[in-house]
């Protein structure tokens, strides 16, 4: 019987994105398949302590309490696998022989489940990278790439991509000159505008601005989460009333409101030199727009799968996807999200990638994988496989002139 991969699981971390990397790690430890894995949970807190065992279970069910009294009372047996986990850097991720992971066998691949800053930016996969170990999922520069929304849009112009016009500025610049700021970005763009943070994930700190009185606090807003901001030209008008597509025309749907929204398609990405696309998904929000809210907390957002519009639309979303993909040099997976002008146009807008998107079996990720013929479990093997392969990859390299 072949010796079974031994797989950690790492969630939780330091970012906004902390609780939403809860859910999606349960949801991957209660379907990875224990036939051809053994499991390893890692988790790590919000102040950046690494926990194993026992900890990282009590971490992953919400008990931060026990977390607490255990990490307050300094015993480094408290529990197993507890010794090897420093204050930062891990132990059981050195690639030296004999480096045992909580059970007592060596890490061969982390999926890092990991949403937002310091999980999906390039600062862990660095880590991994030190440690010589595979990882699921892109390297640092992609991670990067795909986290900044200032370089990721930088990167699909240079590949040809259609974007929104935007305006990037630093808090700095805002703080220093409120004035000189709004007027810069006022000349750039019309309203109404989307303010957000260049670096974070699941629309945290991003506020749809209608006005200059919705401007300033929307900059502040999002000057708590990043030094760089971005503004960009919303894609049609404000419609705060659901719309759902009209059945006999998929280019069609209906709305309520003085103007329409755009519609939001997603794709995601699997490979690493040679990605593939899914089905195209689209999003109704039952909110204004896509915000935090609508993604986690309500119910009134309704993924539609396929997504009604044409074949040749479908295929043309699934053709920039896959670019975009490549122009920020990702691996594993991503989805890739659209707009669509919802005027007679219809133009097509790469909005921008996530490189560890949701991740339960109800994420949209995981769902149009599903409608194109890949289950949730066979999904987690998948990129398990491509994380190896790419690691294999890496080891074909020479670092030193020998």
């Amino acid at each position: 019987m072949a010796k079974k991969l031994r797989v950690g699981i790492l969630f939780g971390g330091r970012s906004g994105e902390h609780e939403v990397s809860l859910l999606s790690a349960a949801s991957v430890l209660g379907a990875i398949d224990r036939e051809k894995f053994d499991v390893t949970p890692i988790g790590i807190t919000k102040e950046g302590r690494w926990l194993a065992a026992a900890d990282a279970n009590h971490l992953l069910s919400g008990d931060t309490s026990e977390v607490g009294r255990r990490l307050r009372a300094g015993d480094p047996e408290a529990t197993p696998g507890a010794k090897l986990l420093h204050e930062g850097i891990p132990t059981l991720l050195t690639p030296e022989p004999g480096a045992q992971g909580p059970r007592g066998g060596a890490i061969d691949v982390v999926f890092p489940v990991l949403h937002g800053t310091f999980g999906e930016d390039g600062t862990i996969q660095g880590l991994f990278e030190l440690a010589g170990i595979a990882y699921v999922g892109s390297g640092v520069l992609g991670s990067a790439a795909g986290m900044d929304k200032d370089v990721m849009k930088r990167l699909f112009a240079q590949a040809g991509l259609p974007i929104v016009k935007h305006v990037t500025l630093l808090r700095s610049d805002w703080e220093n000159s409120p004035r000189k700021a709004v007027a810069q970005i006022e000349r750039a763009l019309r309203y109404p505008m989307f303010v957000k943070p260049a670096n974070l994930g699941s629309s945290v700190g991003i506020t749809k601005a209608h006005n200059r009185k919705e401007l300033g606090p929307a900059l502040t807003l999002a000057a708590r989460y990043d030094r760089k901001l971005i503004v960009e030209q919303g894609v049609g008008g404000k419609s705060p009333q659901r719309r759902r597509p009209v059945a006999g025309d998929p280019g069609k749907a209906s709305r309520g409101g003085q103007a329409a929204q755009a519609r939001e398609f997603e794709v995601a990405v699997l490979g690493n030199d040679d990605p593939q696309a899914s089905v195209v998904g689209e999003i109704i929000p039952g909110k204004e727009f896509y915000d935090y809210e609508a993604k986690y907390l309500s119910e009134g957002s309704v993924p539609v799968i396929p997504a009604p519009i044409s074949r040749a639309q479908s295929r043309g979303i699934q053709q920039m996807a896959v670019t975009a993909f490549k122009a920020c040099d990702l691996a594993g997976l991503a989805r890739v999200d659209f707009l669509m002008e919802p005027d007679g146009k219809r133009r097509i807008f790469v909005n921008e990638v996530n490189t560890m998107p949701g991740f339960t079996r109800i994420s949209m990720y995981p769902k149009l994988w599903e409608a194109s013929g890949l289950s949730y479990k066979d999904l987690i093997t998948r990129l398990i496989e491509l994380a190896l392969e790419r690691q294999g990859e890496k080891n074909r390299t020479t670092y030193s002139r020998e």
